[in-house]
């Protein structure tokens, strides 16, 4: 799509900044201000050592915007269907020229950073992120405060000790800093393998190990992933293959239980949205274009993609220029990211997709790490309006509550607002940890899915029957048990006189499900008011009305998972092969596939799609939301290869309650990394979240609906 900066406009911020250039003698500066506040992590319990003075650092300064209150005004004009206004997005230019800092304000704060040595790299085209590097030290020495390395979570990132402050001339331009505080986004997928984050601690790991891809010439290697393939049996469809040689779960289980499915197929998802006719009509999504954001590339994404629609979706192949990629290079911070773990989400955001949307064009955009770099790959999409959904399958987890700010959110949220303004949707996942009390001891969602201008997408399990039919869909929430066998026993992994016996009986324990609940960083936004009920939104017990996760929620359990084809690492050598995963990083990728249908039916952009989604809601809109209600006893049975390939080395043999409830959860503040236990007192809460009539914690407003796209293009 064409960038739409006009060349006056263009010209004149190349020539204001052209000034940067110049030397500028130095001028005695007033006393710094602060800035931004303490990260709350960075307490000295925490503390491991100093940051070394030499070591590099990236940075985003946010510079405020002209009029945010005019900007606010406008993104709710824009996208609240009974306005006036609705649908009547600026173009990027328009927006800057009314509502982005001025160039003398870019000019301010650029100066003053290259004086105090800092490399500006560059300035975004909405002028509202100045991205800069310098030391450690000159970090320190600008931002009065000192750096060290602290834990939080089972990571070691890097946080400043104090709040920051900058020269009194600038500080009232800057929103927010992000990066000196270092927090690591992760995918949100999951597999729900044994070695995964929330599996039974006695689980011995036995994974291949990784195999290597040629990079491009001079660029950091990025492993491919180790191998993994589901275990067998499992089921075509949901229900069809019965576990009956098990011992029954019990407490009220149906008995037998059915096999976990392989993995669904583009035709059963779309099925199971009530998509087949009306794609197979032309409304798939031809004439809209899809942004999936995540950090690095794959250098077999394309061609996995498009032999994955080969073997599963023929009638519905890739056409030539249906895809490209805008990947930000030289990688960076390859180890600390896992980068090698990042291409099972790159695949899957491109196939999920196309399940979806066949004839929508993708655009790949690969930050070149897991830190800023993933929020400015966003913010370029934005400012060029390149896309008119962007989904992004990644979360910062416990860590990014624990090592940002308000100021800091701050600066991507204003980028977020003019996403809205302009008309490009932005997605994320709601997370894979359920209210996140099983890895931070705090019952709160994360940003950026909680930002009141992204739309969150949580997780459900659908079950999708014979004929591509939707049988049920419940809110992904999984409870696990495992079957003590012999394999079991000579593991260590239970008694011999536990043999035949489920461990923990039904319903288990929890493991992990879709993110969600209430925020405190954002009030409750204008949109949510009609809908949201008030225990919810006023949950946290301040007088105030919160923001709530998710908005809206798709597939995403990893036992009901989508079946996705990835080159991968095997023993016996690197190949494409399939296995099923699952996470919000499905459930993102899936709703912008169907977003791009219906920005297709509503010929143009929906855009900023959580006013329109909330007041079909309010005004029970017949079929546009399939509401998910309590799950009631449903488990199914899956089997891992100890291995993660082939049962060479054994299989493990799990039940997997659907739409778990009430459970106990435990937090461990400081698990031992060899056996797993934990070393201090584990903390316990009661799981939060729940399904229910309407709105609810689980999933949001529910998933979408026969009628979704005929609801939305309707407006």
């Amino acid at each position: 799509m064409k960038k739409s900066w006009s060349p006056g406009w263009a010209a004149a911020l190349l020539a204001g900044l052209a000034l940067l250039l110049i030397p500028v003698a130095s001028a005695g500066a007033a006393g710094p201000e602060a800035i931004q506040g303490r990260a709350p992590a960075a307490v000295p319990a925490n503390e491991t050592s100093s940051t070394p003075a030499e070591e590099m650092i990236e940075f985003d300064v946010g510079v405020v915007p002209r009029d945010l209150p005019g900007a606010e005004a406008l993104a709710q004009e824009v996208t609240d269907p009974t306005s006036p206004d609705y649908r009547r997005f600026l173009s990027p230019r328009q927006w800057v020229s009314r509502f982005s800092p001025t160039v003398k304000a870019d000019i301010e704060v650029v100066r003053s950073l290259r004086r105090a040595g800092f490399k500006v790299v560059k300035v975004t085209p909405d002028r509202m992120t100045v991205i800069a590097e310098g030391t450690a030290e000159q970090v320190e020495a600008y931002f009065g405060t000192s750096l060290a390395q602290y834990e939080v979570g089972e990571e070691e990132v890097r946080l400043a000790s104090s709040s920051l402050s900058a020269p009194a001339n600038v500080a009232p331009l800057i929103s927010g800093v992000r990066g000196i505080n270092e927090v690591r986004a992760k995918p949100a997928n999951l597999t729900g393998a044994a070695d995964e984050a929330n599996s039974p601690a006695w689980w011995p790991g036995h994974g291949p190990g990784h195999g290597h891809w040629p990079p491009p010439s001079g660029e950091e290697e990025v492993e491919q992933p180790a191998g993994f393939r589901p275990g067998k049996p499992c089921s075509t469809y949901f229900g069809q293959e019965l576990a009956s040689t098990l011992p029954a779960f019990g407490d009220g289980f149906p008995n037998p239980l059915s096999y976990a499915p392989c993995g669904y197929k583009p035709a059963q998802l779309q099925g199971a949205y009530n998509l087949s006719s009306s794609i197979a009509k032309g409304l798939d999504g031809t004439g809209v274009t899809v942004a999936v954001v995540d950090a690095y590339v794959s250098p077999t994404l394309y061609g996995d993609a498009v032999e994955y629609a080969k073997r599963n979706q023929s009638s519905q192949p890739w056409r030539r220029g249906q895809y490209r990629e805008m990947i930000q290079r030289p990688f960076t911070k390859t180890e600390e990211c896992e980068a090698s773990g990042w291409s099972g989400e790159q695949t899957l955001d491109v196939e999920a997709v196309h399940a979806m949307a066949p004839g929508a064009k993708v655009l790949y955009v690969g930050g070149k790490n897991c830190t800023v770099a993933l929020y400015n790959a966003v913010q370029e999409v934005v400012d060029g309006h390149l896309a008119n959904i962007v989904t992004d399958s990644w979360s910062n987890g416990p860590e990014e509550e624990a090592g940002e700010t308000e100021q800091s959110r701050e600066a991507f949220n204003h980028v977020l607002l003019m996403a809205a303004g302009t008309g490009v949707g932005v997605q994320f996942s709601s997370g894979d940890e359920g209210d996140n009390f099983i890895v931070s001891g705090k019952q709160l969602p994360t940003f950026p899915a909680t930002s009141p201008y992204a739309t969150a997408v949580g997780g459900t399990s659908v079950e999708i029957g014979a004929q591509n039919n939707r049988l049920g869909e419940t809110g992904w929430s999984t409870g696990i048990s495992t079957l003590c066998t012999e394999e079991m026993v000579e593991l260590g992994g239970c008694e011999a006189s536990e043999l035949g016996q489920w461990l923990p009986p039904a319903p288990g324990e929890y493991d992990y499900g879709g993110g969600g609940g209430t925020t405190n960083q954002y009030a409750e936004p204008w949109y949510q008011q009609p809908v949201v009920p008030a225990e919810l939104a006023g949950r946290l017990g301040t007088g105030v009305m919160n923001r709530v996760v998710p908005d809206i929620s798709m597939e995403g359990d990893p036992s009901t998972g989508m079946l996705v084809g990835e080159t991968q690492a095997f023993a016996d050598g690197t190949y494409y092969d399939e296995y099923r995963i699952g996470g919000t990083s499905l459930s993102s990728p899936l709703l912008a596939g169907v977003m791009a249908d219906a920005d297709q039916a509503a010929r143009g952009s929906l855009g900023f799609v959580n006013p329109l989604l909330y007041h079909l809601a309010a005004s029970g809109s017949t079929g546009a939301f399939y509401d998910v209600l309590p799950a009631g006893n449903q488990a199914v049975v899956r089997n891992d290869y100890l291995n993660g390939e082939n049962a060479e080395e054994g299989v493990l043999t799990s039940a997997r309650v659907l739409g778990l409830e009430g459970a106990t959860e435990y937090f461990c503040e400081r698990p031992n990394a060899e056996t797993g236990e934990c070393e201090v007192a584990e903390e316990a809460a009661q799981e939060s979240l729940s399904a229910a009539p309407g709105y609810d914690s689980m999933t949001g407003i529910g998933s979408p609906g026969d009628q979704f796209i005929a609801a939305l293009s309707s407006h």
